[in-house]
């Protein structure tokens, strides 16, 4: 007998045997539905019930920390643990009715725990750092912030990543782990702008100074406190540089910058103030 003819044998006489071992696994499934489904049915009913348990409770625990002003992230924290412990309670509860042996299970979840860990660091890494964000909160939702080479307004400040708004609208998803041990520079609600207007060098500057205040005055956007700082601030080649530096809310930042320039360069104007350019006098000798 060729090898071909004795491995085309084995596979034959292994074939029945893998079709029997399904069969009998089949067989005992069924046999075990059969014999607990009063069990299984209960064990159904508990986690549908705990799941919409979960969702009820923690809706309304939402509903009540909002009213009570607490800040968007730490309420979505707490609404979270209390949705999760409902749920693991009322799965443990399921399993337990169905017969399950929990010492085992909790040994298996405990093995399988360690393994996940150790897979999901990154993950776990972002965790803890939301945490921390969240309970030392060196940043509010609606702040303007810059880190880790960004900046914008902070939108959510959840588990696993910070959102920030750009000025262009467009979103910045910050892993949370990169934000702690970062240096994070803080504007708060309000932001300072940062305008010059350069005036030619015979200017009456009381009167170009007192234009530009009046122009912030005028102004809704520009905050009274804190006050705007207007004044000289550089003598340069061809004009007298006047400061322009309000304080506005983050929202107004770019809105403002136009409407006060616009308003400025108009103001001057009318008043005969003449804005310089750029320019050099060049003479040819002979």
């Amino acid at each position: 007998m060729n090898n071909s003819t004795t491995n085309q044998i084995v596979a034959q006489s292994a074939t029945p045997a893998a079709a029997g071992g399904a069969v009998a696994w089949k067989d005992k499934l069924i046999d075990y539905v059969i014999a607990h489904s009063g069990a299984l049915v209960a064990a159904l009913a508990i986690i549908i019930g705990g799941l919409l348990a979960a969702r009820w409770i923690g809706n309304a625990l939402d509903r009540w920390l909002e009213r009570k002003a607490m800040e968007p992230p730490m309420r979505m924290l707490i609404v979270r643990i209390v949705r999760l412990l409902i749920f693991v309670l009322a799965l443990v509860a399921a399993l337990g009715t169905a017969g399950m042996d929990m010492t085992i299970l909790i040994a298996g979840f405990s093995v399988a725990g360690v393994g996940v860990g150790f897979a999901l660091q990154g993950v776990l890494g972002n965790l803890f750092a939301g945490l921390t964000i969240i309970f030392t909160k060196p940043f509010r939702v609606g702040e303007w912030i810059e880190i880790a080479g960004v900046q914008g307004q902070v939108k959510t400040v959840a588990l696993f990543a910070t959102t920030l708004l750009h000025t262009d609208m467009s979103r910045v998803v910050i892993p949370n782990r990169k934000i702690i041990g970062d240096i994070l520079h803080n504007y708060g609600t309000i932001r300072q702008l940062n305008l010059s207007v350069g005036v030619a060098y015979g200017t009456n500057l009381s009167d170009a100074v007192g234009i530009v205040r009046g122009v912030l005055a005028k102004n809704a956007r520009v905050l009274k406190e804190p006050v705007p700082v207007v004044g000289v601030t550089m003598l340069a080649d061809c004009s007298i540089n006047i400061a322009i530096k309000p304080w506005v809310s983050v929202n107004d930042f770019i809105a403002a910058q136009t409407e006060i320039n616009q308003a400025v360069a108009e103001q001057l104007r009318a008043a005969n103030i003449s804005i310089p350019f750029p320019q050099r006098e060049v003479r040819l000798l002979q």
